[in-house]
């Protein structure tokens, strides 16, 4: 197995280990940004400080959904970058799931060049990343390769 497989593989394991730490009932995702082989943040979807940790709820309707302040793992792992000293230009983010579009939209800016995923979800950013020159690469633990 080539080094970077070991490497993808490893990386999304820890991604996979930081979703368990999401208060989430629908989705537990976690996020990982790696620069030259360093963890320079991590993410799993959560409500921003100072909220109470509930994800979900009932709407008008009595229907569950997501609540509106929420955020999700890979927009929690780059406001941790923008709060430190470290640059995400030119670094790889993990993620257990595609990214929507909104947090596409922000990796694309944090400088980002390359993305790795496990699940896809319904509404995906993959194809504005693409655009963007970003590289994107579909990784589970039977099969991997570019998406």
């Amino acid at each position: 197995m080539a080094n970077q497989e070991r490497l993808d593989e490893t990386y999304m394991a820890m991604a996979e280990k930081l979703s368990e730490l999401s208060h989430a009932e629908r989705a537990k995702v976690g996020a990982l940004i790696v620069k030259d082989t360093h963890i320079i943040a991590e993410g799993y979807n959560g409500t921003p400080a100072r909220f109470p940790n509930r994800c979900e709820d009932y709407d008008f309707l009595g229907y569950y959904r997501t609540k509106p302040e929420v955020l999700h793992a890979e927009s929690n792992a780059i406001a941790k970058i923008a709060k430190s000293t470290n640059s995400s230009l030119g670094a790889t983010l993990y993620t257990t799931l595609a990214p929507c579009v909104e947090c596409s939209k922000l990796i694309i800016q944090a400088g980002i060049f390359r993305v790795v995923y496990k699940n896809t979800y319904h509404s995906t950013g993959i194809a504005l990343l693409k655009k963007a020159g970003i590289q994107v690469d579909f990784l589970t633990r039977e099969s991997k390769g570019p998406a």
